[in-house]
């Protein structure tokens, strides 16, 4: 009959709490809101969901054996313990024990890009390669990077962290870690969103200035505007696949993948499907053999199904 696994991904916008087989097919699944400050905040939410999930939504045979939580940030998977969700927040919590005591499960966490790079590797295209990239380009840019079928976790499993490479030397938009021209501010969703208000001043009629003052402007009202032949839009949509290139390019020149998968939101983007492969590099490009590819995976819930793959390894090492 097979085994599940209880997936949880939480994310800066949603969780997602789901049950998961092995073939990758979610079974049952629940969405709540998100939306948190720190580490306790986001342990807090978790544990209020989860148990609203076991009343309102509950579990269908075979039961789940094991919980795996896909999270931002760092993360030691080997001892259960959330780092940090990023340098100014950091607060060192051992939420894999508190999970594990309050829902008598096991439970195995990851970082979240890392968790979807698992699951391109157990049911997406990455099935088809053993070493390949997974670029996601959504709210923020990270990698998972896989060579001789194995992720590479790095030293503090803190690999991937490629948003904050340099793609152009000589931009002057800051990026939030201090440098300037960092993939992640060129070509994020966060980083196109902080755009509009660094460039506002220069393009004063533009319609992103008025969407800006309601709130976060998405990448796809900017394609769109730029589509329109907005200048200022124009411009953030250029400046924004310019840069994902030059860093695929890098990211390629380094690892010599077989394979480029690009997952996320942006990437699934009318404008980015379409420019992207005009500003990528023949001579590089063409020596990763299975060619830079969108990810066949559902970028609403590729999260779920990596949390899910995180489980079924910690299944799969128990047994």
């Amino acid at each position: 009959m097979g085994s599940t696994v209880l997936g949880i991904d939480l994310g800066g916008t949603k969780l997602l709490i789901g049950q998961v087989n092995e073939s990758g097919e979610i079974l049952r699944s629940k969405q709540f809101p998100s939306g948190f400050l720190n580490q306790e905040q986001a342990l807090e939410l978790i544990l209020q969901s989860l148990e609203d999930y076991m009343t309102t939504v509950g579990f269908v045979e075979p039961y789940p054996e094991v919980m795996g939580l896909g999270i931002v940030g760092l993360v030691d998977p080997n001892s259960g313990q959330w780092i940090m969700i990023d340098p100014d927040r950091k607060h060192p919590i051992a939420i894999a024990r508190v999970l594990e005591e309050r829902f008598e499960m096991a439970v195995v966490i990851d970082n979240d890009v890392k968790a979807a790079t698992q699951a391109e590797l157990r049911f997406g295209l990455g099935q088809n390669s053993s070493d390949f990239i997974y670029l996601n380009l959504g709210t923020g840019i990270a990698a998972g990077f896989v060579a001789g079928g194995k992720l590479i976790r790095g030293y503090q499993n803190d690999s991937g962290e490629i948003g904050h490479l340099s793609v152009n030397y000589k931009s002057n938009t800051p990026c939030v870690c201090g440098r300037f021209g960092c993939a992640e501010a060129l070509a994020s969703g966060g980083g196109m969103d902080r755009r509009i208000r660094l460039l506002g001043q220069r393009y004063p009629e533009s319609p992103l200035l008025k969407q800006a003052e309601l709130g976060f402007v998405g990448a796809k009202q900017i394609f769109d505007l730029a589509d329109e032949g907005d200048p200022l839009a124009v411009l953030i949509a250029h400046d924004a696949v310019d840069a994902a290139s030059e860093l695929i390019i890098n990211l390629v020149r380094v690892t010599n993948p077989e394979l480029v998968l690009l997952g996320g939101g942006l990437a699934g983007s009318e404008w980015m499907r379409r420019e992207l492969p005009k500003r990528l590099h023949i001579r590089v490009i063409k020596a990763v053999h299975k060619g830079v590819q969108l990810s066949s995976l559902d970028p609403a819930s590729v999260g779920l199904i990596g949390a899910a793959a995180v489980g079924f390894t910690k299944l799969e090492n128990r047994s």
